[in-house]
C-alpha cells in the first residue's frame, strides 16, 4: 500500500520501520481469521487490516488521534499470530508498537485509565510493590466495586494470590557451567517455585542457574503501553547487570513473554547506536529454556513411583500443551512438546490452538471482558481434549487461565522437576495424591 510520510517523519528510524510495515500490506484479508478480536467480534476495526489503515492515517498526520482509533488499537492483543500467517511479511509488530508509543505521547486518557496504567507500570514491575499491593488488595478486597474498572479486575485479581518469598536458585553443578537468570518482575512474587523448578533440573545437567545481580523487569509491560521511556530505562538496567557479570556463558528467563522482549531490546535502541550495539550483544547472549530443559541429565531419567514429599506416579497424564503467542508468533520456537514426551508425559495438542488465551500481559486488566471471553473460549477447547492438567511457559498465560473452573494449570519447567524425582508441583498435589503408585 501507499504511504505518505515526510522526510522529516521518516528520518526516525521507528517511524521508517512502521513504514516498511505498511507498505508491504496487500490488504488481502488473510489475517483476519487469525485475528483473536476479530474472530471473537467480527468487526473489521478490530482486524490486523482494519487497525494497519487506522494506524497509517494516524502516524502519517500526527498529533492526538481520535478516541475510536485509540479503542481499537488498545484491544489489539499484539499476538503476532497475523504476523505468522501473512503472506506478505507485513511486520505487524513495528507498527502496534511504533502506533502505542505515539498514542501514549499524544491522547489524553480519561483519568481511571491513566491510574490504571500507571499502577500496572510503576506497582507491577517492582516485585517490593507488588507484594505490597497484594497485601492490600487481600485487606479491602470487599471494597473492591468501589475502585474503576481496571484498577477494580487488578485487585480482585490480586486477592485471590499469594505473595511468596523468592529463594536464591544457584544449585551446584558438576560441569562449573553456569547460566544468568533473569528473575522478573511478577512471577517471582506470586510463583518463585518456577524457577526453583527449573534450577534444579539444569543442575541436573550439570548447569548452575545464577540470579543475575542487578537485573530485574525486562520492561514489557512499560513497553507495550506505549511508555518506551520507562522501558528503555529497564532494559538498560538489565544490560548493564550482564555486562558487570562478565559472562560469556548465556542468560535465561522462565518466562517466554518476557524472553521475547528481551531478544527484541535492539529495537528499543534504533536511533541510538551505542545502546543498540548493546543491546544487540545481550539479546545474542539468551539461551531459551526450551534449549536448556532439552538438554541430557546427567544420570537421570524420567521416573514414576514415590517423588519427594510421597507423591505417585506422573506416568501417562495426559498434558494439554499451551504454547504462548510470545513463543509460537513472537520468538517463533519450539512449543515444549518434546521436552514434555522425553519426560513421558502424554502431550496433546488443543484446537485453536494459534488464538490468544486473553493474557497478553496487562491486557487481562485493561481488557477484561474481551479477555474474559477468550479464556473461556481456549477453557472450552482445553476441556474438548480431556486433559488431566494444562502447562504452559508464561506465568501471564499460567495466572490468566488458571481458576477453579479449569484443570490444573502449571509451568513446563515445574513438569519436568517432578518427572525426574522434585516435588509436587502445587497445582497438581490433589492429582497426584489421586494417582496410584506404581
Amino acid at each position: 500500500m501507499r504511504t505518505n510520510f515526510s522526510l522529516a517523519q521518516l528520518a526516525d528510524p521507528h517511524v521508517a520501520e512502521a513504514d516498511a510495515a505498511l507498505r508491504a500490506c496487500v490488504h488481502c484479508g488473510i489475517c483476519t481469521a487469525s485475528c483473536p478480536t476479530y474472530v471473537l467480534l467480527g468487526d473489521e476495526r478490530d482486524s490486523p487490516r482494519g487497525r494497519i489503515v487506522m494506524m497509517q492515517k494516524m502516524l502519517e498526520e500526527g498529533g492526538a488521534p481520535f478516541a475510536e482509533t485509540v479503542t481499537h488499537i488498545d484491544r489489539c492483543l499484539s499476538c503476532l499470530a497475523c504476523r505468522t500467517v501473512c503472506p506478505s511479511g507485513v511486520d505487524y509488530q513495528r507498527l502496534v508498537d511504533q502506533s502505542r508509543a505515539h498514542i501514549e505521547k499524544h491522547y489524553r486518557r480519561p483519568f481511571a485509565d491513566r491510574l490504571t496504567r500507571w499502577t500496572i507500570a510503576n506497582v507491577l514491575t517492582r516485585p517490593s510493590l507488588s507484594r505490597a499491593a497484594l497485601l492490600i488488595a487481600q485487606l479491602f478486597a470487599p471494597l473492591a466495586f468501589l475502585l474503576p474498572p481496571g484498577l477494580r479486575t487488578m485487585a480482585r485479581r490480586g486477592a485471590r494470590l499469594r505473595a511468596t518469598t523468592a529463594q536464591d536458585q544457584t544449585l551446584v553443578a558438576h560441569n562449573g557451567r553456569r547460566v544468568l537468570l533473569l528473575p522478573g518482575c511478577v512471577q517471582q512474587v506470586v510463583a518463585p517455585e518456577i524457577d526453583q523448578a527449573l534450577a534444579r533440573v539444569l543442575a541436573r545437567r550439570g548447569i548452575a542457574l545464577e540470579t543475575l545481580p542487578g537485573a530485574g523487569c525486562c520492561g514489557a509491560l512499560s513497553f507495550h503501553l506505549g511508555r518506551e521511556d520507562e522501558a528503555k530505562v529497564l532494559a538498560k538496567r538489565n544490560i548493564e547487570a550482564f555486562e558487570r557479570s562478565g559472562s560469556s556463558e548465556g542468560v535465561t528467563i522462565s518466562a517466554i513473554g518476557c524472553a521475547a522482549h528481551l531478544a527484541d531490546y535492539e529495537h528499543l535502541f534504533l536511533d541510538d547506536p551505542a545502546w543498540r550495539a548493546r543491546a544487540r550483544a545481550f539479546a545474542s547472549s539468551l539461551t531459551s529454556t526450551t534449549d536448556l530443559l532439552s538438554s541430557p541429565a546427567c544420570g537421570v531419567s524420567p521416573r514414576s513411583g514415590e517423588t519427594e514429599g510421597g507423591a505417585g506416579t506422573h506416568d501417562a497424564l495426559r498434558v494439554a500443551l499451551h504454547v504462548p503467542c510470545s513463543q509460537q508468533h513472537g520468538l517463533r520456537t519450539g512449543d515444549d512438546g518434546d521436552v514434555l514426551r522425553g519426560a513421558r508425559f502424554e502431550v496433546i495438542a488443543i484446537p485453536e490452538s494459534h488464538l490468544c488465551c486473553g493474557s497478553a500481559g496487562s491486557y487481562s486488566l485493561l481488557e477484561p471482558e474481551i479477555a474474559g471471553a477468550l479464556r473461556a473460549r481456549k477453557l472450552t477447547n482445553i476441556r474438548s481434549v480431556q486433559p488431566d492438567v494444562i502447562a504452559t511457559s508464561n506465568i501471564g498465560c499460567l495466572q490468566h487461565l488458571g481458576g477453579a473452573d479449569a484443570p490444573p494449570i502449571v509451568h513446563v519447567a515445574e513438569l519436568v522437576d517432578w518427572a525426574e524425582g522434585g516435588p509436587v508441583p502445587r497445582a497438581l498435589s490433589a492429582l497426584a495424591q489421586a494417582q496410584p503408585s506404581r
